[in-house]
């Protein structure tokens, strides 16, 4: 909304592409602050293949690795997804499709999983 009030006369297209799949994309600097060494992460969302929600802000911690780093976005991205997954079923919005989340780096995925199996088995 911010940017469609900062930019009179432009606006954002959206297309039908057939379906409400949402897709997270989510990504992290390691250290590449130089001054304080924190990292920045962000991610973008798309619904349906249109781009609804994006966001890029400093960690606010200093993460030991590449690993903790993009974990860390991940775990951003992954509340970001369930938050819109919930805004736009109490508005009944449309019936959703799958969600998925994609991310660079295998650690993290690795780790990601390893996580997920211990909770779900727990």
């Amino acid at each position: 909304m911010r940017y469609i009030k900062g930019s009179p006369g432009k606006g954002l297209i959206y297309s039908d592409r057939g379906h409400n799949n949402i897709v997270g994309y989510s990504d992290a600097n390691w250290a590449g602050d130089v001054n304080d060494r924190r990292s920045t992460s962000g991610y973008c969302v798309l619904m349906g293949g249109n781009l609804i929600s994006w966001k890029s802000k400093k960690q606010i911690v200093v993460a030991r690795s590449s690993t903790e780093a993009e974990y860390r976005a991940v775990a951003r991205d992954t509340c970001e997804l369930l938050w819109l997954k919930h805004l736009l079923e109490e508005l009944k919005f449309c019936e959703l499709g799958h969600m998925e989340l994609q991310c660079d780096n295998q650690s993290t995925l690795h780790l990601w999983v390893i996580w997920n199996l211990c909770v779900i088995n727990t």
